[in-house]
């Protein structure tokens, strides 16, 4: 299989978002999961000030662009370049570029490999963030996305959460 690397697609400006969900239900019904592994609208928090009062939002990096992290083929170039709101990748011509690790670093996009001591059935403890101090045992262990996904009592029922690498640890 190829390697995927991280692309920039052009939206029409105010549609990341919605291109963002149709590609994914186009990965979804085409069965792309392998190809296109990730599509992000890069955020960042601004600190905004209305009615004398401070406040944090999350407004878009690149208003009008989408990151994606796909296998460059045929296919996945068709899907996404004909996906409603997208007018291109960004390239010369019709060729896409793919972003070099320094590019891609100060988007918050990790490159390294990250090395986990713990695998699937493994029981973990969640150290930070909305879940923690919760034990799940890990149901998926997703690479690209470098987080797991645990099963969580909720309710009286067992509900799928993903966690980030970084807030668990292997329970001991």
């Amino acid at each position: 299989m190829a390697e995927a690397n991280w692309y920039v697609v052009h939206t029409y400006s105010g549609y990341e978002n919605k291109v963002k969900a149709n590609i994914e239900k186009t990965i979804e019904n085409r069965n792309l999961q392998e190809e296109i592994l990730e599509v992000r609208v890069p955020m960042q928090d601004v600190m905004e000030m209305k009615n004398g009062v401070r406040k944090t939002v999350q407004k878009k990096m690149f208003p009008g662009y989408v990151l994606i992290n796909m296998v460059m083929n045929d296919d996945t170039w068709y899907v996404v370049r004909n996906t409603r709101g997208v007018t291109g990748f960004v390239g010369p011509g019709s060729k896409p570029v793919p972003l070099t690790e320094a590019e891609m670093k100060p988007l918050g996009i990790k490159v390294d490999n990250i090395t986990i001591d713990f695998g699937e059935g493994d029981t973990i403890v969640v150290v930070a963030g909305a879940w923690k101090n919760t034990v799940g045992v890990v149901q998926k262990i997703d690479f690209n996305k470098q987080a797991v996904t645990i099963n969580v009592d909720m309710f009286g029922r067992d509900t799928p959460v993903e966690i980030s690498f970084a807030e668990v640890r292997k329970f001991s």
